[in-house]
């Protein structure tokens, strides 16, 4: 007789990379339509009087949708079924991608990106909830640190189709931004066959159709779960009842903690190597081609070593090498160091920070019940836009009216804070099941700094 397994014990399979190509085209669209409209707005401007304010509510509109998108779709996503939010939030951006082809006006084009926000942000928690819910246990913080990637692909080939689309004319720009129709697409189409998840089915009483998928994807031998899923009805508010609170603390801070350096410092490097003094030639322009596609090779290594040493020391020591990265910088400032050694400090800084990036897709879908986990991480998500926003709008303010150092000591200081935070409160999930990761938040006892479970990670 064939042993019972749990499907968090399967192996990684063909199953596990289609699911997960499913929810990694949440990030990639991400970064394709938030890449596009950088190069769409530079055409716009040739054709069309664009006042500051309208050239700022096209850039940042996208980012405002994402914000509404992640709180309100991570509810619904809890509410009627991670399967059904996907499909209708694909459907959503496929109509909005294709009606920015025809606007008129600009405030037509900023209403439009807006609503692409709110269905980009709204895609996040989908595709979080989705990937813990089907991933085995040891595989688990690679499959969701390696959604994080997928924001720089889509970033880079945007720029790539934007580049090839500049030939089609003076409606260029209507290329462009129509043109993540066809990810989108695909996507879509893709998702039509993909499975709801047992959990959530499970959470919502509906045991026989959970179980049912799972043995039709994994055998008969093969259970959802070894702890059974309690159901429960969502609601809102529960991600702060319950320890949930201290929870949805914990990755808010970390998170933010984290983007608001990261947006400040990566949105203005080539005007930061310039005052590093390196604005002679294009040395300003190659250092910031290279840290961004450090920002991605530097994600690699965090996904082996987040499931080899586990969840807490890949993101408490990187939190601080980053600190310490800035406050050098900070110091050298003035110096004229040469080009290599300052470029070296900022490539660190960018290897370390992406493996901590990989956290921001961990640490929400792992801390929270089935019944509330795309509202608990849609709002975390949500929260971290505000934040990245904030780096964004002040890092350039700070550094013009104080300078470039106590900018990067601003910036370091808040990753020493990062530090002491996820010191105190990260907890260690690693070979945990989902239901014993998401029980940690109710318990009381504290285990190496951290929130720990009945059960501790071996």
């Amino acid at each position: 007789m064939s042993k019972v397994r749990t499907m968090e014990e399967m192996p990684l399979s063909r199953f596990h990379y289609k699911m997960f190509a499913y929810a990694s085209g949440s990030t990639f669209l991400d970064g394709y339509i938030v890449g596009i409209i950088a190069i769409a707005l530079s055409v716009i401007q040739k054709q069309i009087d664009l006042s500051v304010t309208m050239i700022g509510l096209l850039g940042t509109g996208t980012l405002a949708g994402m914000l509404i998108g992640g709180v309100v779709g991570g509810y619904l996503t809890d509410l009627i079924g991670r399967k059904k939010m996907f499909l209708l939030d694909m459907a959503i951006m496929l109509i909005v991608s294709i009606l920015q082809f025809f606007v008129n006006d600009p405030m037509q084009l900023v209403i439009l990106r807006f609503i692409l926000g709110i269905a980009v942000g709204a895609d996040y928690p989908i595709a979080g909830a989705l990937m813990s819910e089907f991933s085995p246990t040891k595989n688990r913080g690679a499959l969701l640190g390696g959604l994080n990637g997928l924001w720089y692909i889509g970033y880079a080939i945007s720029f790539l189709i934007g580049y090839f689309l500049l030939a089609t004319g003076d409606n260029s720009w209507r290329w462009m931004l129509a043109s993540s129709a066809v990810p989108v697409i695909i996507m879509l189409i893709s998702r039509l066959n993909m499975p709801e998840s047992p959990r959530w089915l499970a959470s919502k009483g509906r045991e026989k159709e959970a179980n049912a998928i799972v043995q039709k994807i994994f055998g008969e031998h093969v259970i959802m779960s070894a702890e059974p899923e309690t159901k429960e009805k969502t609601a809102f508010l529960d991600m702060f009842r319950n320890g949930n609170g201290k929870v949805v603390f914990f990755v808010t801070a970390f998170c933010s903690l984290q983007v608001l350096p990261l947006y400040g410092i990566n949105t203005y490097i080539p005007e930061i190597l310039e005052k590093f003094g390196f604005a002679n030639g294009t040395k300003e322009y190659l250092g910031s081609a290279l840290l961004n596609i450090v920002y991605l090779i530097g994600l690699f290594p965090s996904l082996y070593l987040v499931e080899r040493f586990g969840r807490r020391p890949t993101i408490i020591w990187p939190f601080l090498v980053c600190s310490i990265s800035l406050f050098v910088l900070g110091a050298t400032s003035g110096l004229h160091m040469p080009f290599v050694f300052i470029l070296a400090l900022f490539v660190i800084f960018g290897m370390f920070m992406n493996a901590m990036g990989a956290h921001f897709w961990i640490y929400p879908y792992e801390l929270f019940p089935t019944h509330i986990r795309g509202t608990a991480g849609g709002f975390t998500t949500g929260m971290c836009r505000v934040a990245s926003s904030i780096g964004t709008f002040f890092s350039p303010v700070i550094m013009a009216n104080y300078g470039l150092a106590p900018t990067l000591y601003i910036c370091g200081a808040v990753l020493f804070i990062g530090f002491l935070v996820c010191l105190f409160m990260a907890p260690e999930t690693k070979n945990m099941s989902l239901t014993e990761a998401s029980s940690i938040n109710k318990s009381k006892d504290i285990d190496q700094g951290g929130f720990t479970s009945s059960k501790t990670a071996n």
